[in-house]
């Protein structure tokens, strides 16, 4: 059987944490950064983890994380 190709996008976004589990960043951050309250803007820098309903994509994507 052949080697499976890695998700090179999802190999930069995703991380896999030591119980199996996927975290992730949130999106928002980069740019229209005036009008976002400083509030806003230190909540969106926590990662989170990816929800259980696309951990399985995730998988997919990331054959040997």
């Amino acid at each position: 059987m052949p080697k499976l190709k890695t998700n090179r996008g999802a190999a930069k976004r995703f991380k896999r944490t030591a119980t199996g589990r996927f975290k992730r960043s949130q999106s928002h951050l980069n740019h229209i950064l005036t009008k976002k309250s400083q509030k806003r803007k230190r909540h969106l820098r926590s990662g989170l983890l990816v929800h259980s309903a696309d951990e399985a994509q995730v998988k997919r994507m990331l054959p040997y994380s």
